[in-house]
């Protein structure tokens, strides 16, 4: 159920995400024209460039964003934690397997912070989760890229725990729980890309983990620009706010969260 769940999340974003509607708007703008139908084909063209000019020109996915990145205090409280939990994301494992070196993203901040905190709390145990969120390609782990790194900066293999299995975030949760010995002995601290951290916090407090202290990083919203052309930056950012409240939605309709904006367990 899990495995068609995955498959069907990935399918469904090929389709959804705002680039595959520009490029739809110009397959039926060609058609229209073939067909003689040049009117209809006239207001699909403009209909593709004002999408364009949208994403470009305004802030959109930062706007989408910025009730996600402030659901939870960007500095909590942390005190004497059982363990800190990374989730997976900012590791290139795929990079690390070819240059054996600890090849990150523009997520960076989830591993850095998260090892941070590691040393801040020589006591608590630290947990990566994370494997491969290919559709095609399971081979190369996002717990390979963490463990080179942890291994860079001289983690003791003691205080690690490794998850390499995780396909997405419910996977992270569920699975993670089956690794750990109690997880309602807590505080867990819990690292993530501060978009991602509703979701998250919803899924493992719905895989019945307890006592969960958000520790949100990476954000990218909180400085909403004004109006200049950045498609690019734009279309990333639009596309990863529409894919997490996407994910919301889905994961609150399946009982993978249990609401729409989690707050805490």
């Amino acid at each position: 159920m899990e495995t068609l769940f995955f498959v069907a999340s990935k399918l469904f974003w090929l389709v959804a995400r705002p680039e595959s509607w520009i490029v739809l708007l110009l397959v039926l703008g060609i058609w229209s024209l073939r067909r003689d139908r040049v009117g209809a084909a006239g207001k699909i063209f403009v209909s593709a460039l004002f999408l364009v000019l949208l994403i470009g020109l305004l802030p959109v996915g930062q706007l989408l964003m910025r009730p996600l990145e402030m659901r939870f205090p960007a500095t909590p409280d942390i005190l004497a934690p059982t363990g800190i939990i990374i989730l997976g994301g900012a590791e290139d494992a795929r990079m690390s397997a070819a240059t054996g070196l600890p090849e990150l993203n523009a997520a960076a901040e989830r591993l850095v912070l998260g090892l941070a905190l590691a040393k801040s709390f020589p006591g608590a145990q630290l947990i990566f989760t994370g494997g491969s969120a290919s559709l095609v390609d399971q081979r190369i782990s996002g717990a390979d890229g963490a463990r080179t790194l942890f291994a860079r900066f001289e983690v003791a293999d003691g205080r690690i725990m490794l998850e390499p299995e995780a396909r997405n975030t419910a996977e992270n949760a569920t699975r993670t729980y089956e690794l750990v010995e109690d997880a309602t002995r807590g505080p867990w601290v819990l690292v993530t890309s501060a978009f991602h951290m509703p979701r998250s916090v919803g899924s493992f407090c719905a895989a019945g983990w307890r006592d969960m202290i958000p520790y949100p990083v990476d954000y990218r919203a909180a400085d909403i620009g004004g109006l200049s052309w950045s498609f690019a930056e734009n279309l990333d950012l639009l596309n990863m706010a529409i894919k997490e409240w996407i994910g919301l939605v889905v994961y609150s309709l399946t009982g993978r969260t249990q609401a729409l904006l989690p707050k805490n367990c």
